[in-house]
């Protein structure tokens, strides 16, 4: 009764947990700049995973080939993709919008899979991924003046963001066609590894390094080791075990809806009756989109 309960409530469990990550991004980047408090983070996961992997799985027989690609996609799905979206939040865009942009990334994906892999991209997703884009241009522009976008919507944050959506699609391609007999958490564990090295190099090259350990940073690094990166992994693991991968799918275009009411009530990012419109459409079309065979 219990594992039938916990089935039914895990893939919400999920959402809400994943869409806590913008909110950490917000709160995180008020004391800590974006690549060193991620450095940080992936350092610590790894070393929370790694003697998890070695002296608790004890992988037999590990494909080096496909963990050298897990380190690769570990730069491009954790650090690129969180880097751009911490970087972003960090020059003022609010928490619920970044999440809204990265609701993009299964259109992405879709893209990038029918040039490398050869998947088909029918018209019905074409158009989709077009409204898609319409409702996002009603969140950034919602009086429908081009020159005059919301505040913390810029070239600089809008770049950042939709550099970590292209990063996480292409790593989510990536990881498709090259680590496809890998136990999942030796992947995870290796993806965090490369993720810390490519962080802490750009921390290095373009911050000061600087970090406040207040209260604050701490809790948010907490929470986004033991509860998202650790977790929601843990959590999707299970879900993918149990075959409902088909309800995390569907809930997860949800994400940039809880991501902005979270935003809205601990940081009171407001939005106008036009931005929700925007948002429905976005979180619609992808949603109807990953319906279609």
């Amino acid at each position: 009764m219990f594992s039938s309960l916990l089935i039914r409530v895990a893939p919400v469990i999920f959402v809400l947990l994943w869409a806590t990550g913008y909110v950490g991004a917000k709160y995180s980047t008020a004391d800590a700049e974006p690549f060193t408090f991620l450095a940080i983070r992936f350092a610590f996961t790894f070393a929370i995973l790694f003697p998890f992997v070695i002296l608790v799985l004890k992988p037999a027989n590990v494909d080096r080939a496909q963990v050298m690609h897990s380190v690769l996609i570990g730069c491009l799905m954790q650090a690129l993709y969180l880097g751009g979206i911490f970087y972003a939040v960090d020059r003022g865009m609010a928490a619920g919008i970044s999440a809204l942009v990265v609701a993009l990334q299964p259109f992405f994906t879709a893209v990038l899979a029918m040039i490398f892999i050869g998947e088909r991209l029918s018209f019905l997703k074409v158009a989709f991924f077009c409204s898609a884009l319409c409702g996002v241009m009603l969140v950034l522009f919602p009086d429908f003046d081009f020159a005059k976008a919301i505040p913390g919507i810029t070239v600089e944050t809008m770049t950042a963001a939709l550099v970590g959506t292209i990063a996480i699609s292409i790593g989510a391609v990536y990881q498709k066609r090259c680590v496809k007999s890998l136990n999942l958490w030796v992947s995870t564990t290796a993806q965090f590894a490369g993720a810390a090295v490519f962080t802490g190099l750009c921390a290095v090259l373009f911050e000061n390094m600087d970090i406040t350990w207040s209260r604050q940073v701490v809790l948010s690094l907490a929470w986004l080791i033991f509860v998202l990166s650790i977790g929601a992994v843990g959590l999707l693991m299970y879900l993918i075990r149990q075959g409902n991968t088909s309800s995390v799918a569907s809930l997860f275009f949800l994400v940039p809806v809880v991501a902005m009411f979270m935003s809205w009530v601990l940081f009171d990012e407001q939005l106008v009756a036009m931005q929700f419109v925007g948002s429905a459409i976005v979180v619609a079309s992808v949603a109807l989109a990953t319906r279609i065979e």
